[in-house]
């Protein structure tokens, strides 16, 4: 197909097409002159990643070739494939200057039992958005962090799953990043959801619920660690 065509079946601007050929984050097509070029499905595949990648996801320019650079030289081991997967994208929060105080976060994470291994980058993330919602007047605390935790984990477990799934390292590595970056916004919309389902249910009863209860919430298996070490 020619580039007004690749365009068409991407639905994106024929003009945006144009910056991402020039900025290298779609390849070049098949030349067939001077100034043409033929383009194929394996081109309207990457096209509609990077669309996503920066429409969606919200990466940089500079992000997305790292995620690309990732994608088209990916670990032939699957235990590489998360720390693959991490490097190329942008941490969570954006990091500080001075760096943050992770203590506090390390503590936590070790009392969870998920002290072992974790990225300084990761730490500082998550230290810096902790202080964040404390500075915005919100406590945040050790239980409210481990209810976070749990549903962390969940979404983890299914992450983990889907990638399994996948025929070879390439297309695991496909799906950790692009579920990592896109999934997001499923989630931060289901509990928004979950938020008024929630919400809907606590006016129907006359005591609040009891979070400690299995019945409640899937308290495991964070919550489940915390209270073996108590």
């Amino acid at each position: 197909m020619r580039v007004s065509e690749l365009a068409a079946a991407a639905d994106v601007p024929l003009a945006t097409v144009k910056f991402y050929l020039r900025e290298g984050l779609l390849m070049p097509g098949t030349a067939t002159s001077r100034t043409r070029a033929n383009y194929d499905e394996q081109h309207l595949e990457r096209l509609r990643l990077v669309r996503a990648l920066v429409e969606t996801g919200g990466l940089g320019l500079r992000e997305v070739r790292s995620v690309l650079a990732a994608l088209d030289d990916p670990p032939t081991s699957p235990h590489e494939l998360l720390g693959v997967a991490h490097a190329a994208l942008p941490p969570p929060v954006a990091a500080s200057d001075p760096p943050p105080d992770t203590a506090e976060v390390e503590r936590f994470l070790e009392g969870v039992g998920w002290g072992d291994c974790l990225p300084p980058s990761l730490l500082a993330s998550l230290a810096q958005a902790v202080a964040a919602v404390r500075a915005a007047g919100l406590a945040l605390t050790p239980d409210e962090l481990t209810g976070y935790a749990d549903a962390a984990y969940r979404a983890a477990v299914t992450d983990v799953a889907v990638a399994r799934r996948a025929d070879s390292p390439a297309q695991a590595l496909h799906t950790v990043i692009v579920g990592t970056v896109l999934v997001d916004e499923v989630l931060a919309t289901l509990r928004r959801i979950a938020q008024q389902v929630v919400s809907t249910q606590a006016l129907a009863r006359t005591t609040p619920p009891d979070t400690t209860s299995a019945d409640t919430a899937v308290r495991e298996p964070v919550s489940r660690v915390v209270a073996s070490q108590e």
